[in-house]
């Protein structure tokens, strides 16, 4: 348990903290309805749709979530020249979130990803994507300004899915900038660019993608333990935190022992982008002066919130308070 007063302190001081995002940007499709027959020509259900959304995905949500949370994104990222590119753009300035990182590539097509949702069941997902990497002339020109931009910030969140924008060139020159700055970095991995992540602050797999890199059956707290503790040595990270769904979280840093934080999720409904709501917070914790511990408490405190919404959300910082109130952490 962490004392609630200074929890709240941190979260007050989210406000006006400054985050970069270096991270693949996608639109997130939602097509909700009810299913009452069988198609005839093929044994799927028929859905008939009765609401249609779009929201931020990927970095977008994470750039989301931060403003949602009091804090002001700085997205970097692709987009393509087409229709689900002008939408992400329009949701930013909406929330009028700098689009200025975020570069047009007509080469590409912006990743959109389509959920069919029958009775809160999801059907089909139908993604629409490239995910070779980007052109080395927008990698250069996203990079451009990058050492003047990591002296007005107070983190910078990695968010990779695979999509073609983090590259280990990329990561080559942002990671060592953030470090000579004393600049906290996040990362939300994928297990094929495993190899590019050395020297990030903070690794947060999840429990399948620790499994996976760690070579170990997670099945309790002991075993999640040791495939963290193996991942730590690997990353050369400050703290690696394993998000496991159900069982909550476990967190383990350099110097103290192990942290396992059971979930505060009362009933999931979704848990599409719940990843980027707790690196969001992650972030904005280390940016207000959280230890390790403090930021993975008050993360998984935003995560039981977002889990509990339909869809691609974002939690507040109200929300989040009324959490840590609620459930006296």
């Amino acid at each position: 348990m962490q004392k609630l007063s200074a929890l709240k302190r941190i979260v007050g001081r989210f406000r006006g903290k400054r985050i970069a995002i270096y991270g693949d940007l996608m639109l997130d499709e939602f097509l909700r309805g009810r299913v009452s027959r069988i198609a005839p020509e093929a044994p799927v259900p028929i859905v008939e749709v009765t609401a249609h959304s779009y929201h931020l995905g990927g970095a977008g949500n994470v750039a989301a979530n931060i403003d949602s949370l009091g804090g002001i994104p700085l997205p970097f990222g692709v987009v393509g020249d087409d229709e689900a590119g002008q939408r992400i753009r329009r949701e930013f300035r909406k929330l009028g979130i700098d689009t200025r990182g975020v570069l047009k590539d007509a080469r590409r097509p912006t990743t959109l990803k389509t959920r069919i949702i029958a009775e809160h069941q999801q059907v089909v997902r139908a993604d629409r994507e490239r995910r070779d990497g980007v052109d080395s002339k927008i990698s250069s020109r996203l990079l451009s300004g990058a050492s003047t931009l990591l002296s007005g910030i107070q983190a910078l969140i990695i968010s990779d899915y695979d999509k073609g924008l983090i590259t280990r060139e990329l990561l080559e020159t942002l990671l060592p900038l953030a470090a000579q700055r004393g600049i906290p970095v996040c990362l939300d991995p994928k297990i094929s660019h495993a190899s590019f992540y050395t020297g990030a602050t903070l690794i947060t797999p999840n429990h399948h993608e620790a499994e996976k890199l760690s070579g170990i059956s997670i099945q309790d707290d002991r075993s999640a333990e040791r495939a963290a503790r193996k991942l730590l040595d690997y990353f050369s990270s400050q703290a690696l935190l394993i998000t496991r769904g159900e069982h909550g979280m476990t967190l383990c840093t350099r110097h103290d022992p192990p942290t396992h934080i059971p979930t505060l999720a009362r009933e999931v409904f979704d848990v599409t982008g719940a990843g980027d709501t707790v690196i969001s917070t992650l972030a904005l914790g280390l940016a207000a002066g959280a230890t390790m511990k403090q930021a993975a408490y008050l993360a998984n405190a935003a995560a039981g919130i977002v889990v509990g919404k339909l869809g691609t959300a974002t939690v507040s910082r109200q929300e989040l308070l009324q959490q840590i109130t609620d459930r006296n952490i």
